[in-house]
């Protein structure tokens, strides 16, 4: 049976020891198994105390971050493709660190609107930066989830099948695609079958609704998304992500363009949306069953 998760920033942007235990409290009571921090930065968090309230609490973590332009490794510069290089290497020692196995977001280029298509060497050189990585995540016990994101947010991958070319060209066991609702209902043609297709080279799901807010209250067919993970026998984590411009910090609301609360009450949306992801595949599970079974006479 998949865990639920649910992003931090669903109850606050800050990394203050006070606001980190009190997204791990609200987590843990809601019953989420996963939370989910954007990146940390170790200098300022204390990594031995988290990693002990998250154990004591018995709630999961996985990591997840954008590179930034300075650390694009898809760049023409050598330098900055070697400091995205260092940045993965901090993540990936802090996902290990915490206790985590999972590093997910937009790994292979830098996170925002760009300016210029994509071209074959911007690929070729970040494959080959992100072979370094991944080598270092493998020893780390830690895989590597790279997020497909809508165009607005990157150049490279905007389709699972975009990604699964990534990771063909990479090349490495421990790397797989982080796929979200959100991009996809953008990018796929068909976000059920894109997750077919993608199948067991999946490795992390963000469910968010089409305008970021409560699950259910906008355009995606979330009936066809849960059919489908249930369909390829998905049993890891599904965590839920949404944004309001009261709560995350001001650089990801401008890449992301979070302009409008769409909720006040984090408690009631959470609440919310664990309770409709649970109802979701379990009705696709017993939906499944029922077109397995055959009803014969007795």
């Amino acid at each position: 049976m998949a865990g639920i998760g649910v992003h931090s920033y669903v109850w606050s942007a800050g990394s203050s020891k006070d606001e980190l235990e009190k997204a791990l409290v609200n987590s843990h009571e809601l019953g989420f198994d996963l939370i989910e921090f954007s990146y940390l930065d170790p200098a300022a968090v204390d990594v031995q105390w988290l990693a002990g309230r998250l154990k004591a609490l018995k709630l999961d973590v996985a990591i997840s971050m954008g590179l930034p332009p300075a650390g694009d490794i898809s760049s023409d510069d050598p330098a900055i493709v070697k400091n995205g290089v260092e940045i993965l290497h901090k993540a990936i020692a802090l996902t290990r660190d915490l206790g985590g196995t999972k590093l997910a977001g937009i790994l292979s280029s830098a996170h925002g609107k760009q300016e210029t298509a994509l071209t074959r060497k911007a690929w070729d050189t970040s494959v080959s930066a992100f072979k370094k990585a991944a080598e270092t995540a493998k020893f780390a016990g830690v895989t590597m989830n790279l997020e497909v994101v809508n165009r607005f947010e990157s150049n490279m991958l905007n389709t699972a099948a975009q990604g699964l070319a990534y990771i063909a060209d990479v090349g490495a066991p421990n790397v797989f695609l982080h796929l979200d609702t959100f991009h996809m209902n953008i990018e796929e043609a068909d976000v059920g079958l894109a997750i077919r297709h993608a199948a067991d080279k999946i490795g992390y799901v963000h469910i968010g609704e089409s305008h970021r807010g409560y699950l259910g209250t906008g355009n995606i067919d979330f009936a066809a998304i849960f059919d489908a993970l249930v369909a390829i026998g998905w049993q890891d984590y599904v965590t839920f992500e949404s944004f309001s411009s009261a709560i995350v910090d001001r650089d990801l609301s401008l890449k992301t363009g979070i302009w409008r609360d769409l909720w006040t009450d984090n408690v009631a949306l959470a609440r919310h949306a664990r309770a409709f992801i649970t109802l979701g595949l379990e009705t696709a599970r017993l939906k499944a069953e029922l077109t397995r079974k055959a009803h014969l006479p007795a």
